[in-house]
């Protein structure tokens, strides 16, 4: 596995082919434009992925941190139905520091993203609903795994609420 110091001090972890096999297997697809492995799952698999801001193809993608791991998006997808993202929407519009500590998270999201590579077409969005409302606990809870706790107060809150989805075991077995 290639190492190598990377952003905020932590190192990051490049993707090797069996890696990337693994990411395959959990999304049932190859994976696109992966850069590293932004958060490894206790079990031992990685469950978020870095991506590059833009496709092999040209295509702009503002999802820098994309959860890979099915077993931690279904449970998301079960918290998502429950209403926590109209709660959480709701305070937003109701708790400055809340809506403070959220915009800081859109910026370093940004900042992170910018670090890697300017795309004209998304400067300024980041992704799941980041900084006014929040439309995807997947992406909150990814940015929240790779940035790690303090950095998406609402990320921290979802992850927090989710089961321990590696309990039993990994996902899919590495090849």
């Amino acid at each position: 596995m290639s190492e190598r110091s990377e952003h905020d001090g932590r190192t990051e972890k490049l993707a090797d082919d069996a890696d990337r096999a693994v990411v395959a297997a959990q999304l049932g697809r190859e994976p696109r434009a992966i850069r590293a492995l932004a958060h490894i799952c206790p079990c031992g698999n990685p469950d978020v992925i870095e991506t590059s801001p833009r496709l092999a193809d040209g295509t702009p993608f503002p999802t820098l941190y994309y959860l890979t791991c099915p077993r931690a998006a279904a449970a998301i997808g079960t918290l998502e139905a429950s209403g926590t993202m109209r709660d959480m929407n709701q305070r937003l519009k109701t708790d400055p520091e809340l809506a403070s500590a959220y915009r800081a998270a859109h910026e370093s999201y940004l900042a992170r993203r910018e670090q890697i590579g300017h795309v004209e077409e998304i400067d300024g969005i980041s992704a799941g609903g980041m900084p006014n409302r929040v439309k995807c606990l997947h992406v909150l809870v990814g940015h929240a795994l790779a940035a790690g706790p303090g950095v998406n107060p609402l990320g921290d809150e979802a992850l927090a609420a989710l089961p321990e989805w590696w309990s039993a075991g990994p996902c899919v077995e590495p090849q």
